[in-house]
């Protein structure tokens, strides 16, 4: 069952549904051809807050909280390397009900969708791009701190102290920068933190950081002649921690991929809403073979 457009800025009652044994919310607005919107660290669906309206006046909608994250579920069962959440879109797909997508994806689920449509071509009709280390990594601070935190995930005495209380503190003030320049708000941002704030929360983000690699992965790199859908690259080009280099290789090595630069940093969608949902509707105005 679909539902009807929403206003801009509004986000419609989360549905749900299951994956891999474990709850999944999501919001959905619009009909016709599904749009996938896959957030990234640390957000949900509330990343997309402005573009669900607007694409809803195109499209059937379909933001998750990815497993984990939001307001689905926290399952340290579920593996979280790179493989096994690849594959979990596509049961993510059956779950909702979708065969083939137009699918946009920021951050972690840019990395995730680009080993997606490398997969499933046949699932995904056009592919948007937005600020993700994609097939490449981190720029050096970042890389040592997200290595730090895989590492520090991995080992007991470490792993302990990553699942501690003031493990929200570090991250609310590390993420301060987005509260300044008008990304969050002090209650979205909360929203975003609120799964370190509970013992089980920060257990499971131990779990998520003891599967992840911050390694570049270039299998996906040599890939990338491979894509041939639509593909649309809209980049923060103030990002600190994914270099603009990343966007233009990839606008380079798709086959006719598009680069669409935005004056912002890396929460794009959030700081810059009406540019971002400007260039996804160009998007969907790409031809795309039936």
């Amino acid at each position: 069952m679909t539902t009807d457009r929403i206003g801009r800025g509004a986000i419609p009652a989360l549905k749900e549904t299951t994956v891999d044994g474990a709850r999944l919310r999501y919001a959905e607005a619009g009909t016709g051809d599904p749009v996938v919107l896959l957030h990234g660290w640390p957000e949900s669906h509330r990343a997309w807050q402005h573009q669900i309206g607007p694409l809803s006046s195109r499209r059937r909608v379909l933001a998750p909280d990815w497993l984990g994250w939001g307001e689905s579920a926290r399952d340290t069962a579920l593996s979280c390397d790179y493989d096994s959440e690849v594959d979990r879109i596509a049961r993510m797909f059956d779950a909702l009900g979708v065969d083939r997508v137009d699918l946009a994806c920021h951050d972690y689920g840019g990395f995730l969708g680009l080993g997606f449509v490398q997969r499933h071509p046949d699932r995904v009709r056009r592919l948007a791009i937005l600020n993700s280390r994609a097939h490449r990594t981190f720029t050096p601070p970042y890389r040592l701190l997200f290595g730090a935190f895989t590492v520090g995930s991995r080992h007991r005495p470490t792993r302990r102290l990553l699942a501690t209380p003031p493990v929200y503190l570090v991250h609310r003030i590390g993420l301060a920068r987005y509260l300044r320049n008008g990304s969050f708000d002090r209650e979205k941002l909360a929203r975003y933190l609120d799964v370190l704030r509970t013992p089980g929360g920060r257990r499971w983000y131990t779990h998520f950081w003891a599967g992840y690699e911050v390694r570049i992965r270039p299998e996906l790199g040599a890939r990338l002649p491979e894509i041939t859908c639509p593909t649309t690259i809209v980049w923060g080009t103030h990002d600190p921690a994914i270099p603009l280099r990343t966007a233009e290789e990839l606008a380079a090595r798709i086959p006719a991929a598009e680069l669409i630069r935005v004056d912002a940093d890396h929460f794009l969608m959030e700081e810059r809403p009406d540019e971002v949902t400007a260039a996804l509707l160009r998007w969907l105005d790409r031809p795309a073979p039936n």
